[in-house]
């Protein structure tokens, strides 16, 4: 018999698919202004990037992770690809699905988190990575329960999220980056998670209520909208739900939002209901935010769970 909270007798595998980064994050007390010159009084170099940073989240939750997308290449010439990976899999994420593109370097971060937990990321990311495919959709989604994709490959993810559909798995999408009206991953995905900059860029207006409502009359996916410590928004049966933000410290707010999608996309394999798996990805990325590193802060699911009761 399952258990009784709706999670299934066995882990589920999360397919997460798009951007692989490596963050270089910096703690001061304060942005610094022009021509000033500061010295930060902490320093990490984590791996980043919104479907790898999700892995990650997914694997310490409890979830067999795989991650697929493009990176530089070849190994041994692109350093940065290599810790990408190496990272990636001291946290047990399969990275068999990853696609290294030669002669491209892999794409690359420098964050600045300030003492309320703010960030300013500078990302360096080479347009050539975008040429790459998977090379079989349907071999990379045939054991998986559910899928994640960001939106940052949009051509490399769409077939892996098509593939994903015809064997009737959910999707999830990351709508992180600002899209536009008849996005395909919008139109193919069966959940929507989107950032407040990437709701008000496609729905076209400020108020993020109006603007889900807008994006509903051409989407049938549940759609929700997160947007920091004023909770998440989300849809249910035609009307508008709020979940307040679990109330706490932040440190640093990086990687925050990539712990809430891979939180959410387990919990929705595990058998919750979206409401249930949005309050679980909404204490992941609150816990995430009590800790300075990026994804580094990550919780496991012993860490989550007394924020639940």
């Amino acid at each position: 018999m399952p258990p009784a909270d709706g999670r299934s007798a066995r882990p589920p595998v999360i397919l997460c698919a798009g951007i692989a980064v490596l963050d270089q994050v910096f703690r001061l007390d304060h942005f610094p202004g022009p021509q000033e010159k500061s010295q930060a009084h902490a320093f990490v170099t984590v791996g980043g990037g919104c479907a790898a940073n999700a892995a990650v989240a997914a694997a310490r939750l409890g979830g067999v992770a795989r991650m697929t997308g493009p990176i530089g290449g070849p190994r041994g010439d692109d350093m940065i690809g290599d810790r990408i990976l190496a990272g990636l899999a001291r946290e047990g994420v399969d990275c068999t699905g990853l696609v290294r593109v030669e002669g491209v370097p892999s794409s690359i971060s420098a964050i600045l988190v300030d003492a309320s937990g703010e960030r300013i990321i500078v990302n360096f990311r080479d347009e050539r990575l975008a040429v790459a495919r998977p090379a079989d959709p349907d071999a990379l989604v045939a054991s998986a329960d559910a899928v994640l994709a960001d939106n940052r490959f949009p051509d490399f993810v769409l077939p892996i999220c098509t593939a994903a559909r015809a064997r009737g798995l959910n999707v999830v999408i990351d709508a992180d980056k600002p899209t536009h009206e008849g996005d395909a991953l919008i139109e193919i995905a069966t959940h929507v998670v989107f950032s407040a900059e990437g709701l008000r860029a496609i729905g076209d207006h400020d108020d993020l209520a109006v603007a889900l409502e807008q994006v509903a009359q051409r989407s049938p996916a549940f759609l929700t909208v997160t947007d920091g410590a004023r909770g998440a928004l989300w849809r249910d049966r035609g009307r508008l739900e709020h979940l307040p933000a679990f109330e706490v410290r932040a440190v640093d707010t990086l990687g925050a939002g990539d712990v809430f999608h891979g939180a959410f996309t387990l919990a929705l394999a595990e058998g919750r209901t979206e409401r249930d798996a949005l309050r679980f990805a909404s204490a992941a990325a609150a816990v995430k935010c009590t800790r300075f590193g990026g994804i580094a802060g990550a919780p496991t699911r012993a860490e989550v769970e007394p924020l639940l009761i």
